[in-house]
């Protein structure tokens, strides 16, 4: 992999031939991670289909994949699947070879987090637990709380994403990003979603962030940045700093 901050690209293609031009896509850009949003997915209630894209996807390149199923109450698409069925399908997901990193949100069941992190330290896979606030931007008390009680629950990698009212909120996430760099023992993502938020995804690696998110074709958050304007923005900076 490159050296950080490591630029990753979501794909949210419905179907398997959409996906397939994405990462077409993707790939010619050379992001460093595809992030799959797999709630897009049409079929995702079929397991087999699920791993045959995983399998295109090996066949196409060799960069790393994450895989997300989002929430709806955290921005994610409606899918059909229970609590129980999607479970099941990370544990055969965390098996593929393509799949570096697994996306699960911190909200939910202890037990149900605890499951998908022993299925990825077994088939070492980095578990991203994961908090989303759509809305604002929370204290930088309850921020940090969330890190913390990440790392404890068994994250490899924290990520906190959120939403900025003002200018100061978005200071405040990148204050709270160094804290949690300095805190926590395992590495974090952090970004301030949104317009106003923009440049937490340019200088956020400043802070400690390992990763940010760009555009490759479609986004899957709001205020993401061209993958090529953000690695040329990133870079113009490593110059001068």
């Amino acid at each position: 992999m490159s050296q950080l901050p490591l630029i990753c690209v979501p794909i949210t293609g419905d179907t398997t031939n959409s996906i397939a031009s994405q990462v077409k896509l993707v790939v010619r850009k050379q992001a460093d991670v595809i992030e799959w949003r797999a709630d897009f997915f049409k079929d995702l209630s079929d397991e087999a289909a699920v791993i045959a894209v995983l399998d295109m996807i090996q066949a196409q390149t060799s960069i790393p994949v994450m895989f997300t199923i989002r929430s709806e109450r955290e921005g994610g698409q409606p899918v059909s699947l229970t609590s129980e069925d999607l479970l099941a399908l990370l544990e055969k997901v965390a098996k593929h070879e393509v799949v570096s990193f697994v996306d699960y949100e911190m909200d939910n069941e202890t037990k149900s987090i605890e499951r998908v992190k022993q299925v990825c330290q077994r088939h070492k896979k980095k578990l991203i637990l994961s908090y989303h606030h759509f809305s604002e931007t929370p204290s930088n008390e309850h921020l940090l709380e969330r890190g913390k009680r990440a790392e404890a629950l068994g994250a490899s990698i924290v990520k906190l994403a959120v939403m900025p009212q003002s200018e100061a909120d978005v200071r405040r996430l990148l204050f709270v990003t160094g804290q949690l760099d300095q805190m926590l023992q395992v590495p974090i993502i952090t970004m301030s979603m949104g317009e106003q938020g923009k440049k937490s995804r340019v200088i956020g690696w400043m802070f400690g962030s390992m990763l940010t998110f760009a555009v490759g074709v479609e986004s899957s958050a709001p205020g993401q940045i061209d993958l090529k304007d953000l690695r040329e923005s990133i870079e113009n900076i490593k110059q001068i700093v």
